[in-house]
């Protein structure tokens, strides 16, 4: 074929005619490739650039710099058939920058991954997908018929490579390899070297020619791309090693050999493939949780109108708005229940397996099921909360944490030292007077037995595996550093408020005249604070009351009742105000303060009538999720509330320390003066904990946290529970294990068999089967269950 008939940027067969332009050089597939290789002056410089050179000259020449998008972007993400190496990223990216409407795109060969920031007025994502789909690439929405697509892909071309390679193979066993060994073939009237026995190999070489065709087609494009982008990968060496062993053969069957390899080809690309064939079906269990909530996504909505209900678009329904949902519908918006009653199932997003009994007055999550009874709803977030889980799965999918970044800079140095040494090799071994047979051998063993697969696969292929038993285990991993950051965490520091304790207040004990919180309630309707709905949930009336001159005070509110003047605060409040606190009263208010509680008084008339203690409970499984951290983690509690209120917490043996009184600013200090000696986790549930979340070296958000502190956080526990916590941590540690498992094998494997092939000590036959053999040992490692 024609250098005219291949992309002069990528290699890919152009349309005939091919894309040209009279101020750039070469021919091209597409608009996209012309455009970059003018944005770099020419050809040759694309040749000469790495991936990350292309991506920032393209953001140059569309006039991106790389800030924010603008207000009213979207970002989309998409599953990718065809990614065959790190540069098909950078190809990927460069044709989304060149297109309309597109400000950002970030692709992942890790995990055949792209997301797109784009302008929803220009296009919408489909359209977005289908711009960027051809020459080898297939964009869609993530989903199982993707998945099948791409795995029937590879297993043709196993099946059709394999096919061949067995009658390869078939020759081999029968003729070949026994006279290898220095016995007489299994049919005693073959002779090698006679008419029948050279039409016996050129069979032999066409059906191996066509196994290594069939099968290694992807691998051969992978090493040409490498070579163009100057970014040599295993392809190159996969490729190097078969084109090297099928070339040496032909010559020797050209010349009157017999000391054929042919099956060397067959055995190295088959292996690859076969490897490639297992990693897709990896990867789709892998990313099974992440498809699994990607697909569980409605559209539309049953809004309740003046006229009954209507089905309309998610987008065009605002919070305020009420939805109806039925049994067997999976609610589309994060909302309160408002009417009816029913069961939810949770179990996408926590994990929890067990459907919880929801009724009015009762959150429930978008993305759950309502698997009995039928319900209407309240919208409470325009942004739901299945989207945010989504977003932040893909955007840890796509990224590299620290060990992933490492083994992409090993691999990069790798294999042009693995190239250097086969080269070193032959050149030596002629100057000892070895014949040159033996010293290509010997190089070509050097490449086959070189295995970079664990380097450049099984440390993505464990990232994601971790991804998917965290979530399992109901935690939504955002920062796939959490890996590496989690293993390492000394200190877990606690916030109070909210994630060891519920964060809901109640009258646990009431003073006095308890009819006084009639009135209280009336009043405490006008405050917004967790005590004054603990207050009104106590006094829960419905009688209606005159109220007017209502008055919000630091530490209280007073007003008039049907009349009459109350006064509803702390004992501070009463004494600021020169009303009368009888001992008995206060004494009560004095203790609940001493144990931690919050005593509200109520008072008419000048003078204080009842005293209520109110205060939140603590987590029923916080003392167990405590004491199973502390046997290998220092336990750290903040508190904004005074001593007192931290006192249980300050009791439990596996609390090593207590700061109470702490603002959310402080907490922020407090984390950073923990990191000055020891690697921190701060777990947090609200806004004001999203600062201290940021700080810490590891940030988890817990239960039904706010926007702001998902955005803060590195993981996101969905099941409000502290239950998940441990086996976080847990998943992270093992996560990290296996990928130094994997690297270690791979640095021991090569360690030993490089030097065994430049001794000369192996052949290429046992070289491929041992570089098969190793790689799907990585794989296999990288997605065993975590623990």
């Amino acid at each position: 074929m024609t250098d005219e008939t291949r992309c002069t940027l990528c290699d890919l067969p152009t349309p005939d005619p091919p894309v040209t332009d009279a101020g750039v050089d070469g021919a091209f597939c597409c608009r996209g490739c012309l455009e970059v290789a003018r944005t770099l002056g020419d050809a040759s410089a694309v040749a000469d650039a790495d991936p990350e050179t292309v991506r920032e000259e393209v953001r140059e020449s569309t006039g991106e710099s790389g800030d924010e998008p603008p207000k009213g972007a979207e970002t989309a993400y998409f599953a990718v058939d065809g990614m065959h190496c790190a540069t098909c990223e950078a190809f990927l990216e460069g044709r989304a920058a060149d297109t309309e409407g597109v400000y950002e795109a970030a692709a992942s060969y890790a995990n055949d991954a792209l997301k797109v920031v784009y302008d929803p007025e220009s296009r919408d994502a489909a359209g977005v997908a289908d711009v960027l789909s051809g020459y080898g690439y297939r964009v869609a929405d993530p989903g199982a018929e993707r998945d099948t697509e791409e795995a029937l892909t590879t297993g043709v071309r196993l099946l059709a490579g394999g096919f061949f390679g067995m009658m390869v193979m078939l020759w081999y066993v029968v003729f070949l390899y026994p006279l290898s060994l220095g016995g007489d073939p299994l049919v005693p009237f073959f002779d090698p070297r006679g008419v029948g026995g050279q039409y016996l190999l050129w069979n032999v070489a066409v059906l191996s020619g066509a196994a290594t065709a069939f099968a290694g087609y992807p691998v051969f494009r992978g090493a040409l791309v490498s070579l163009r982008a100057r970014r040599p990968n295993m392809d190159l060496l996969v490729a190097l090693a078969a084109s090297a062993a099928f070339v040496y053969s032909l010559a020797v069957l050209l010349t009157g050999g017999v000391e054929v390899y042919f099956d060397i080809p067959v055995v190295v690309v088959l292996a690859v493939t076969a490897g490639e064939h297992w990693e897709t079906k990896v990867k789709n269990r892998a990313n099974a949780g992440l498809a699994d909530v990607a697909a569980e996504r409605v559209d539309t909505a049953s809004v309740v109108t003046a006229d009954g209900t209507e089905e309309r678009a998610l987008d065009d329904v605002g919070v305020g708005d009420s939805v109806v949902v039925s049994t067997g519908e999976r609610v589309p918006l994060d909302g309160t229940v408002t009417d009816g009653d029913g069961a939810i199932d949770e179990s996408l997003l926590t994990g929890e397996s067990n459907p919880r009994e929801v009724e009015p007055g009762d959150d429930i999550v978008g993305g759950s099921v309502l698997v009995a009874g039928g319900v209407t709803i309240e919208v409470t977030e325009a942004e739901r909360t299945m989207e945010r889980i989504v977003a932040t799965l893909w955007e840890a999918q796509s990224t590299h944490g620290g060990v992933q970044h490492l083994a992409d800079r090993i691999a990069a140095v790798f294999v042009p030292a693995v190239l250097a040494l086969a080269a070193c090799a032959f050149v030596a071994y002629l100057a000892l007077g070895t014949a040159i047979d033996t010293a290509v051998l010997t190089a070509l063993t050097v490449l086959v037995v070189s295995c970079p697969c664990a380097l450049g696969l099984a440390t993505p292929l464990a990232v994601s595996n971790g991804v998917r038993s965290a979530l399992a285990r109901g935690a939504v991993v955002a920062d796939s550093g959490v890996f590496e950051r989690g293993a390492d965490v000394d200190v877990v520091a606690f916030d109070k408020t909210g994630t060891l304790t519920t964060g809901e207040m109640r009258v646990r004990d009431v003073a006095g005249d308890a009819d006084a919180l009639d009135a209280a309630a009336a009043l405490e309707r006008y405050a917004d604070h967790p005590v004054a709905a603990a207050v009104c949930a106590y006094a829960d009336t419905t009688d209606e009351h005159t109220i007017s001159d209502v008055e919000r005070h630091a530490t209280g509110v007073s007003g008039t009742v049907d009349g009459e003047r109350v006064l509803v605060g702390r004992p501070a409040l009463f004494e600021s105000e020169g009303w009368t606190l009888p001992d008995a009263l206060a004494a009560r208010a004095n203790r609940g303060d001493a144990n931690g509680l919050v005593p509200i008084v109520v008072g008419t008339a000048g003078v204080a009538r009842a005293v209520a203690v109110a205060g939140d409970e603590p987590r029923s499984e916080w003392s167990s999720v405590v004491a199973d951290l502390a046997a290998t983690h220092r336990i750290v509690v903040l508190t904004g509330d005074e001593s007192a209120a931290a006192e249980r917490f300050r009791d439990h043996p596996g609390v090593d320390e207590v700061f109470a009184g702490v603002p959310p600013e402080g907490k922020t200090s407090v984390v950073d003066r923990l990191r000055a000696e020891e690697t921190v986790a701060m777990v947090g549930d609200g806004t004001n904990d999203a600062p201290a979340l940021a700080a810490a070296d590891l940030g988890v958000a817990i239960g039904d946290t706010t926007a702001l502190a998902v955005d803060a956080a590195d993981a996101v526990v969905t099941s409000d529970s502290l239950d998940t916590l441990p086996a976080l941590l847990g998943v992270a540690r093992a996560t990290r294990r296996r990928t130094r498992e994997n690297l270690a094998w791979a640095f021991c494997y090569n360690a030993l068999a490089v030097p065994l092939a430049l001794a000369g000590l192996l052949n290429p036959l046992v070289a491929a089967a041992a570089m098969g053999a190793s790689s799907l040992l990585v794989v296999a490692n990288s997605t065993r269950a975590l623990f």
